[in-house]
C-alpha cells in the first residue's frame, strides 16, 4: 500500500470537526475519492497526511514508513491545490520545474524534465508564458504537471476543479485521470462534487461527522449506501419509511411496496430507497396502467427541465416522489419495478 491510514484521530481544540479512528488503504495507481458535507473532516484528512498536522492517536503510512515527526516537504508527496499556488513571477516551465530546483537536480535536466511534463498536459506551446495569461483550465494542467514532474509517491488533490468553469471540467477529470493512470500513482481527491468523485475515482470515501462511513466503488456506493445518512448524500434520493410486512411486500405512508424484502424480519422497521431515476413515468391514460405494480397518481407539483432530462416531484397524499425521465408529456402517475428498492437500516 502507498498511502495507510490507521485509527487516525484528530480533535480541534474546540471540540468541533476534526476526525475519529479513521482506517483506510490506497493502493499504488489506485484514485480515492474523499467526499463529505462540509466540516465532514475531508481538509483535516488532506492536512494530516501532507504533514500539516500530526495526529493525537493512530498512525499514517506512506510506503510503509510511519509519518509520524516527518515534516510535510520531506513526504514526498504532490499536492495541486485549488487555487492552483503557481508563481506569478516565474514562466509556466520555471513553475514547473521548481520542485526539482529545490531537489537539486542540474538545470539543464530539471528543464528538460518540465518540457515533457509540460507536453504531457498538452501544453507544449506555453512554457514561455505567465501563469496569468493562461485560462483556469490551462493554469490547473500546470499545476498538475509541477505536481508529477518529479515522481511523487502519492498524489493529492484539494477540489482541482472547483474553480472551472462547468464547460471545463468534464474535460479535466478525464485529462486528470488519464494522466494519474499513466503515471501509475496512488492519488487521494478531495472533492465535494458527487459527480466528479464518481467519474474519477476508483473508490469513494463517504466521512460524515469526522468519521468513515462508507468505502466502496462508485457504483456500490450509489445502488448500495449502507445506510440513510449515505443514501441520502450520494446522489438523489427518495427515502421513506416503512415497515416489513412479508418477504416480499413493505408497508409505506405511500401505500405498499413490492420489493425483496426476504432478508428482513416481518414487522422490522426499514428505510426504503428508490433512486429517481428508477421512478417510471406512466403515460396518461395508458391501459391497465393503475394496476402496474407499484403504481402511484398524484399530482405534479414540480418539474424542472435540466436539458437531456427532467426532474419532477409528485405528491402522494403528504409524500412526494421525485423522478428524473427524458420523458417531456403530462406525468400524473408512477411506477417503480420491484427491482429498484432498496431497504436499508431504519
Amino acid at each position: 500500500m502507498t498511502i495507510r491510514f490507521e485509527n487516525v484521530t484528530y480533535r480541534y481544540a474546540d471540540g468541533k470537526g476534526g476526525l475519529s479512528n479513521i482506517s483506510f488503504d490506497v493502493k499504488t495507481g489506485e484514485l480515492l475519492a474523499v467526499i463529505g458535507p462540509s466540516g465532514s473532516g475531508k481538509s483535516t484528512l488532506l492536512k494530516l497526511l501532507a504533514g500539516f498536522m500530526d495526529p493525537q492517536h493512530g498512525r499514517i503510512e506512506i510506503t510503509g514508513r510511519d509519518m509520524k515527526g516527518v515534516a510535510a516537504r520531506h513526504r514526498d508527496l504532490g499536492i495541486v491545490f485549488q487555487s492552483y499556488a503557481l508563481f506569478p513571477h516565474m514562466t509556466v516551465l520555471e513553475n514547473i520545474a521548481y520542485p526539482l530546483q529545490l531537489r537539486g537536480v542540474a538545470r539543464d535536466e530539471r528543464f528538460e524534465r518540465a518540457r515533457k511534463a509540460l507536453d504531457e498536459v498538452g501544453l507544449a506551446h506555453a512554457g514561455g508564458r505567465q501563469p496569468a495569461t493562461l485560462s483556469g483550465g490551462q493554469q490547473q494542467r500546470v499545476a498538475l504537471a509541477r505536481a508529477l514532474v518529479y515522481q511523487p509517491k502519492a498524489l493529492l488533490l484539494d477540489e482541482p476543479l472547483s474553480a472551472l468553469d462547468a464547460s471545463l471540467r468534464g474535460e479535466m477529470r478525464d485529462l486528470i485521470t488519464h494522466i494519474q493512470r499513466t503515471a501509475n500513482i496512488a492519488t487521494i481527491l478531495v472533492t465535494h462534487d458527487q459527480e466528479e468523485a464518481l467519474s474519477m475515482a476508483d473508490r469513494v470515501a463517504v466521512i460524515h461527522q469526522g468519521g468513515l462511513l462508507q468505502l466502496d466503488a462508485p457504483r456500490a456506493l450509489y445502488d448500495h449506501p449502507v445506510d440513510k445518512t449515505v443514501a441520502a448524500f450520494v446522489g438523489k434520493a427518495n427515502l421513506w419509511q416503512g415497515k416489513v410486512l412479508s418477504p416480499n411486500r413493505v408497508s409505506t405512508a405511500l401505500g405498499d411496496i413490492i420489493c425483496d424484502a426476504e432478508s428482513w424480519q416481518v414487522g422490522e422497521a426499514v428505510t426504503i430507497l428508490v433512486r429517481p431515476e428508477a421512478v417510471t413515468p406512466v403515460i396518461n391514460g395508458a391501459e391497465n396502467a393503475e394496476t402496474s405494480v407499484n403504481y402511484f397518481r398524484g399530482d405534479l407539483v414540480q418539474d424542472r427541465f435540466l436539458g437531456a432530462m427532467r426532474r419532477y416531484d409528485i405528491a402522494v397524499g403528504d409524500q412526494i416522489i421525485t423522478g428524473e425521465t427524458g420523458y417531456r408529456g403530462t406525468v400524473a402517475g408512477v411506477s417503480i419495478a420491484p427491482e429498484q428498492v432498496r431497504l436499508l437500516r431504519a
